[in-house]
């Protein structure tokens, strides 16, 4: 499992980043380049423990809990398994268990009045390309969003 981290300064105050981070209106826009042929959404409900899904249009996607929440400071994701388009979850074959339990964290630092916005994802080797390429484009709309 690689640990691959990423970090951006932002023009605006932690709760305008947080709320283009999570608001439907903007997630799909900044999360875009991790699924191309299907905008992204997040369902959630927002509590520590409970369910939240990664899915694309088809609600296809992953299923999470939130392992730790302090808005509009940090959140972390734990990563539990795979969801398919008629909802049902899968946390126990043998493909989820090789990366269930990797976190997904968000870290927003007041910086001088502008935001630091550190983002750190667990993934297997093979997905390093795709998730660097998807947060590199995507904190850049983040960036762009929030400082609008």
């Amino acid at each position: 499992m690689e640990t691959l981290s990423y970090e951006t300064v932002i023009n605006a105050p932690k709760q305008k980043v947080w709320d283009v981070l999570w608001s439907p209106k903007t997630y799909g826009q900044w999360t875009q380049f991790f699924n191309p042929n299907s905008q992204s959404q997040i369902k959630s409900d927002w509590k520590v423990g409970g369910k939240t899904y990664f899915l694309d249009m088809n609600n296809e996607g992953m299923v999470s809990t939130i392992d730790s929440l302090e808005e509009p400071n940090q959140i972390v994701f734990k990563h539990l398994g795979m969801v398919d388009k008629d909802g049902v979850e899968d946390t126990e074959s043998m493909e989820v268990k090789q990366w269930s339990g990797c976190f997904e964290k968000y870290i927003l630092i007041d910086f001088d009045g502008k935001t630091k916005l550190h983002a750190e994802v667990q993934v297997e080797k093979e997905w390093q390309d795709h998730i660097n390429n998807g947060f590199i484009k995507g904190l850049e709309i983040v960036k762009n969003l929030a400082e609008k």
